[in-house]
């Protein structure tokens, strides 16, 4: 029986990165750009995202908490230069871009899967790491099938191999953007170039998934166990299409249960969650959070990883190293994040801790701390081996003025 879904929606999440010595010319850029708008985060309105982080995380994050209406009205007064400039010093500056609702790009074919784009944020951190957030929505159909093979198919709609994937037989159309096409020229509006990004070896061709949806109440409940629908799962938290065929037995996906009717997958890939309607929190609360402070959680985790990362790839840089920029940088990090809590909530934290694992985020740190450790000590002795030869080089110096000296004195006393 066709499983069918009471809400779903996912983000699409594109990293990219900004060099540092261009990140305030391109915030300018975004402020410039008339459907960006600063997002301004409200105490009362994201009342959940301001007491979920702690403090360090919270102004680390969401700075403009401490705006309230006037700071917000006089800084809207600053030209963009200067919008640019205190922007830059902040740690992330969130940006909401505008769509435009009204237009359809549907073109009426019955076996296609249309969706729609409800929401499109961009991240920034002050290192030059973004993020591109596109939420979607599918229409007109509650079938999980539909799900499936909508994210598996737009998950690379931004890959250079695209179009090889069209054996598939799964076709999209969006109702925000006349075709998707549209969607790519936005993208690389928005994020440039990809030379920063290959410098540390990232992929921008994929992006990664964060996805909700609950399933109607008649497949998962108190007499319908959830091994009923186990295999359907599988393919949702692996990002697979509907008609795969796989039996999952050495599945590499961690799954946990936070409660009876909630499955949490999370992979190097994305994160899925699946719920049933048994329970009103479940599409009405639970989505919420899931989108909000949670998803930032990811972006922070994936972040971390993507700056270690960039730090990692500085270290082939011996210029870097020696004038100590890199080692500045890896200091700030681990007090700033790396030491940090970052809520003290128990599924907030324990939600952190799978993604600090499942990106390998503390093999990558010590790897670099061990990198680090190795080349400060050839550092430190070349210098002490410097310092020594140039000791050496006076004590050697001041014996021959001191023959000469005593040679002069020998001819004058004659």
């Amino acid at each position: 029986m066709e499983l069918k879904t009471k809400y779903q929606y996912t983000y699409f999440i594109h990293p990219y990165i900004i060099k540092e010595s261009r990140y305030e010319k391109y915030l300018l850029k975004l402020i410039r750009n008339r459907k960006c708008k600063i997002q301004f985060m409200q105490k009362e309105k994201d009342m959940e995202i301001y007491t979920y982080f702690l403090p360090v995380i919270k102004k680390f994050m969401f700075q403009n908490f401490e705006y309230n209406k006037e700071k917000i009205r006089k800084f809207e007064e600053f030209d963009d230069k200067l919008q640019a400039t205190i922007l830059a010093k902040q740690g992330c500056t969130i940006f909401n871009y505008e769509i435009n609702q009204g237009l359809q790009g549907k073109t009426g074919e019955e076996d296609g899967i249309f969706f729609k784009i409800s929401k499109i944020s961009i991240i920034c951190f002050n290192t030059g790491i973004c993020f591109l957030c596109i939420k979607t929505n599918i229409e007109d159909s509650e079938d999980f099938s539909n799900l499936l093979n909508f994210n598996y198919k737009f998950r690379d709609i931004n890959s250079d191999v695209n179009n090889l994937k069209q054996y598939e037989n799964i076709k999209i159309q969006a109702s925000t953007f006349s075709d998707i096409k549209k969607i790519n020229e936005l993208i690389k509006e928005i994020t440039g170039t990809k030379i920063e990004n290959r410098q540390i070896n990232i992929d921008t061709n994929r992006f990664y998934t964060y996805s909700y949806a609950c399933i109607d109440s008649r497949y998962w409940n108190e007499e319908k166990d959830f091994s009923t629908i186990e295999h359907e799962f599988l393919k949702y938290a692996n990002i697979l299409p509907d008609s795969n065929k796989s039996n999952f037995e050495n599945n590499k996906i961690k799954t946990i249960a936070d409660s009876k009717y909630i499955k949490i997958a999370y992979s190097k890939l994305g994160t899925t969650l699946l719920t049933t309607g048994i329970d009103t929190y479940n599409y009405t609360k639970l989505p919420y959070n899931y989108e909000n402070q949670y998803l930032y959680t990811y972006i922070l985790a994936l972040y971390e990883k993507l700056y270690l990362k960039k730090i990692e790839s500085e270290f082939k840089s011996i210029l870097k190293i020696k004038n100590n920029k890199t080692r500045q940088k890896f200091v700030k990090f681990t007090k700033q994040l790396w030491i940090q809590e970052i809520t003290d909530e128990d599924e907030g934290s324990q939600m952190y801790q799978e993604y600090k694992d499942v990106l390998q985020l503390d093999k990558l740190y010590n790897s670099i701390k061990n990198k680090y450790d190795i080349a400060y000590k050839e550092l430190n002795l070349e210098k002490e081996n410097t310092i020594n030869k140039f000791i050496l080089l006076v004590l050697i110096i001041s014996l021959i003025l001191n023959i000469l000296n005593f040679v002069v004195l020998m001819k004058m006393s004659k």
